[in-house]
This record gives C-alpha cells, sequence and structure tokens, in this order.
C-alpha cells in the first residue's frame, strides 16, 4: 500500500470481500457435495446391480431411479437444512432490531466490550463502536455478535437447485458409463471413471473451505472405492442366489 493510496482501495488479491459471498459459497459448497453424492451413490448402485446380472436395461433402470430419487431428496434435504437457517438467522437479526430500538445505550456498551475482547483499549472500542452504530448499528451488531450478514443471508432456493442439479450431473456419469460400454470392459472403465471424477470433487471441496487438498482427495477416493467394492460384492452374492 502506498501513502497515496486510500485505505479502502487496499485488498489482497486471493481474499474475497464482495457482498453476497455467504450465498456464493453456500451454493458452490451445495453444488460439490451435489455432485460427490452424484457420483458415488449411483456408482454404488449400478455396481451392485452390474455385480448381480449384465442386463444393460436393468443396470439403467436400476441407475436412472437411483438419480431421481437421490437428487430430489438432495434438493429437498439441502432445501430444509438452508430454510432452518435462514429462519434463526433471521430471528436473531429480529430479535438483534428489538434491542438497538429499545435499549439502544446498553447495546452500545455491549457492542464496545466485544472490541474489547478482541483486543481494543476502552476508549478505542468505545469509539468504534459509536462510528460503526452510526453508520450501521444492525450491521455491526450482527457481525461481530452473531456472525451474520443482514445483507447476505443465505438462500434456500439456491442450496436446492445447485444441489439437485450438480447431483444429477455427477450420477450421469457413472450411469453413462456402466451402460454405454462395452460389457466386457464396462466395470473397471466406470471405477477407474468414477475415482477420477471423486479426485476432482474432493479436490474442489478442499479448495472452497481452503483446505489441504491432498487429503481431501485420498478421503473422497478411498470412499469411493470402498463404497462400489461393497454394493458390487453385495449385487454378486445376491445374483448367485436368486
Amino acid at each position: 500500500m502506498t501513502d497515496a493510496q486510500p485505505l479502502h482501495t487496499w485488498r489482497h488479491a486471493d481474499e474475497p470481500h464482495e457482498t453476497g459471498l455467504n450465498n456464493r459459497l453456500n451454493w458452490l459448497r451445495a453444488g460439490v457435495l451435489g455432485a460427490n453424492d452424484g457420483i458415488v451413490s449411483t456408482a454404488g448402485i449400478v455396481m451392485g446391480v452390474a455385480g448381480a446380472t449384465t442386463d444393460r436395461n436393468a443396470i439403467l433402470v436400476a441407475g436412472v431411479a437411483g438419480l431421481a430419487a437421490g437428487a430430489l431428496s438432495m434438493g429437498a434435504g439441502e432445501y430444509v437444512s438452508v430454510s432452518t437457517q435462514r429462519d434463526s438467522e433471521l430471528a436473531l437479526l429480529a430479535e438483534e432490531r428489538r434491542e438497538l430500538a429499545e435499549e439502544p445505550a446498553d447495546e452500545l456498551a455491549e457492542l464496545a466490550a466485544l472490541y474489547v475482547d478482541r483486543g481494543l483499549t476502552e476508549d478505542l472500542a468505545l469509539q468504534v463502536a459509536e462510528q460503526l452504530t452510526a453508520y450501521d448499528a444492525l450491521g455491526a451488531h450482527a457481525e461481530v455478535e452473531l456472525g451474520i450478514d443482514p445483507d447476505d443471508i443465505t438462500s434456500p432456493w439456491n442450496a436446492a437447485i445447485a444441489s439437485t442439479l450438480s447431483f444429477t450431473l455427477g450420477a450421469l456419469l457413472p450411469l453413462l458409463t456402466i451402460t454405454l460400454v462395452v460389457a466386457d470392459a464396462r466395470i473397471w472403465v466406470t471405477v477407474v471413471s468414477v475415482l477420477l471424477a471423486l479426485a476432482l470433487t474432493g479436490w474442489a471441496s478442499a479448495r472452497f473451505g481452503y483446505g489441504p487438498t491432498g487429503r481431501a482427495v485420498v478421503r473422497n477416493v478411498v470412499g469411493g472405492a470402498f463404497a462400489m467394492a461393497i454394493t458390487y460384492g453385495v449385487g454378486s452374492l445376491l445374483g448367485t442366489q436368486v
């Protein structure tokens, strides 16, 4: 930062500061998790059926049914979960508005005390609290006390749509692979393609969460391989007994 550069223009290039970040991260999270679940659950279904029979139609029907049920379930689950979170956030903000209207002096003192807890001196904390309260009282209190941005409340529809679409796209990979590839190669081609896709979603989830990518990829790949091995074994066992 140069002496001539205003403070409000100084930002790290790799750090997000825009408004709406919470909603974007929310649907990105739902999208990555939805794709991952679509890959694993559908791969498990089609691998299980493939272990029991080589009938392409039976595998296709089971896979499509699993895709439809899983996508709807994921979308509904995300909607309910995020709606509950949104309701809680709105209720907390409503309570904060009431306290600011009825007890402004107490709320100002509370905000200043919170800044003292964060390392500011009492005089500086009070000045900061007064200026932020004058600028945006609800925003200041919501951020420090509740960890909520009033202008960026989570959207259940964004999460539900992202989860449903990503689950569908993820599920199409094992479904199309195992039904379009010739019978002699379909198992191994499906396994390889699924593991590569899981490595990608594991890497993406770690990147979005600012975590180590290596461990996320290994966990994802090992979990997917284990799921496919178990369901294929179950299908093979049941197929020999029916």
